[in-house]
């Protein structure tokens, strides 16, 4: 892909992220600078401990940078107010956590719909809406199932309906097949790229996971919160 004539649709400039501990300040993050065009799809690798969570939930507007700039479709999320990122993320965003995050009185119909009407769609069109995805992604008979009665598998199948469903300009990933096993997660692979190619989204995901990493059109590589190898 040439991301040369392509808008560019994050862009990170000397990043930096400090927090405060019992033993005194610790940088996590050190000057990170770099862009992402649209529909590309880059992972970001590093062994545990090396920022790669704490990188991937500021370029979401999830938490605030300490230093530098962060531009996500044009807006810059490192000087928005909390509001005003979660307004952008509802907007622009998907998210796909580890752990899942369902809501666990919701069924994975209604944890699905839920993003949609958070943005206002009505309630009946949410539904129909979330229950396309829920087929795509092979759950047409568990509409009604809460997240306790579904495997790891389905909820994570569950999670990527309700992270596409909003058909984001830019899908954030964070350890996608971290919690599943190989089985499964392998299927979860062909899944999340096989609807990112659908929608032509933009792809960000954070994975130790080489196999998954190489999947992506580009690898940035962290170590101690520095970026050591980009391509």
């Amino acid at each position: 892909m040439d991301a040369t004539t392509l808008k560019t649709v994050l862009e990170v400039s000397h990043l930096a992220k400090t927090v405060d501990t019992v033993d005194g300040p610790l940088t996590i993050l050190h000057d990170i600078n770099f862009s992402v065009a649209e529909g590309e799809s880059l992972a970001i690798v590093g062994a545990s401990g090396s920022g790669k969570s704490t990188l991937l939930g500021l370029l979401a507007g999830l938490d605030t940078p300490s230093k530098g700039q962060i531009l996500l479709m044009d807006r810059d999320i490192s000087a928005a107010s909390e509001d005003q990122r979660a307004q952008i993320r509802s907007q622009h965003v998907g998210f796909v956590f580890q752990s899942f995050q369902l809501i666990d009185h919701l069924t994975a119909l209604e944890n699905v719909q839920l993003p949609l009407e958070l943005a206002g769609m009505p309630r009946a069109e949410a539904a129909a809406k979330a229950q396309v995805w829920l087929e795509k992604v092979g759950l047409s008979e568990r509409l009604k199932h809460r997240p306790k009665t579904l495997s790891g598998g389905e909820q994570q199948r569950v999670a990527l309906a309700r992270a596409f469903v909003t058909e984001p300009d830019i899908l954030f990933a964070d350890e996608p097949t971290g919690s599943l096993d190989e089985q499964n997660g392998q299927k979860i692979i062909q899944l999340l790229f096989q609807l990112n190619q659908e929608l032509g989204s933009t792809l960000i995901l954070v994975t130790h996971d080489m196999a998954l990493a190489s999947r992506c059109e580009r690898q940035m590589v962290l170590n101690n919160g520095r970026v050591v190898a980009s391509d």
